[in-house]
């Protein structure tokens, strides 16, 4: 799906003295959410630059007009059919959901569902229109094949013909590629080879040696994993911007989606991505999942317990965004 994003600039504590320079998703499958003025006012009001929403959401972006968040935007799975086979309806789609917000940052447009297509014919019409957007699409991990060690990383035979064509279309227009990628996942998945501590950033020494690469977390392990399988297939240049990452704090048996464990992750990564990854050093764009647990998600439990802000906007962890 296309997805906007807003970046933002976030500190932990008073310890903590780089700045993140990420952003929070803004997710709304909820009915007891803040009023959308209220929650552009929370981000800014917490330094928070960068944003992204899963559809263009006309009331939010009316919001965030003279906001200066930077916003991610993306296009509902109903309407990917039609901006992946014409390109009038693509150029109308543009100027429906972007023309009209001239005055809000949008920095990128992703797109899901049969990409390629959908892919060119925004970028087309965007480029059409002046406008300094880029164009790209979302994956995930599971389209990974071999994920260890990170210098393995490949895609999946059955993902090739899918993720190759995208690469090769965000290669030719100059993208960045969109991905998610979540440790918890990973780490609940095989908790007996995988150690909470490795998930957390909380390692007290390497725990994967790969050649001459050094991992302490799973976080940096992903992501290198990644960046070894774009190199496999003419990727090796391409940006990755992190679009969602996070920690339940709640919905599984307990163990492990906990407050303590979900304040440890977010303070851990705001703090870990101003360095990049063994293989990428440098600062690596991050989106935080998400700004408010939304009760009307599923059918997982934890799906609905990611938030780093009640609805009554109260936070739930000790973090400062600056």
């Amino acid at each position: 799906m296309v997805t906007f994003c807003i970046v933002f600039s976030k500190r932990l504590d008073s310890t903590l003295h780089n700045v993140y320079r990420g952003g929070v998703n803004y997710g709304t499958i909820a009915d007891n959410l803040p009023p959308t003025t209220d929650a552009i006012t929370l981000y800014t009001t917490n330094g928070i630059g960068k944003m992204k929403i899963f559809y263009p959401n006309q009331a939010t972006l009316q919001a965030l007009k003279g906001s200066n968040i930077e916003v991610i935007v993306g296009a509902v799975n109903n309407d990917l059919q039609g901006l992946a086979t014409s390109p009038t309806t693509t150029n109308t789609w543009v100027q429906t959901n972007i023309i009209p917000y001239l005055d809000v940052k949008i920095s990128y447009i992703a797109a899901g569902h049969e990409i390629k297509p959908t892919i060119q014919n925004l970028n087309n019409a965007i480029t059409a229109s002046n406008l300094q957007i880029k164009v790209s699409t979302v994956i995930d991990m599971s389209l990974l094949g071999n994920s260890y060690p990170p210098s393995a990383g490949s895609f999946s035979d059955s993902a090739s013909s899918y993720i190759n064509a995208i690469i090769s279309i965000l290669v030719s227009i100059n993208a960045p590629l969109l991905a998610n990628v979540y440790p918890y996942i990973a780490y609940t998945s095989d908790p007996t080879n995988i150690k909470l501590e490795y998930a957390l950033f909380t390692s007290p020494g390497i725990v994967v040696q790969d050649g001459n690469l050094g991992y302490q977390n799973l976080f940096d392990a992903i992501l290198d994993c990644l960046y070894s399988a774009l190199e496999k297939i003419g990727g090796a240049n391409l940006t990755v911007i992190v679009t969602k990452s996070g920690w339940p704090s709640d919905g599984d048996s307990g163990v492990v989606a906990t407050i303590d464990n979900a304040g440890t992750y977010y303070k851990n990564l705001i703090s870990h991505v101003n360095n990049g990854t063994p293989k990428k050093p440098g600062p690596l764009e991050t989106y935080l999942f998400a700004m408010f647990d939304e009760d009307q998600k599923g059918p997982v439990k934890t799906e609905k317990h990611f938030n780093l802000f009640s609805p009554t906007k109260e936070p739930k962890y000790q973090l400062t965004f600056t």
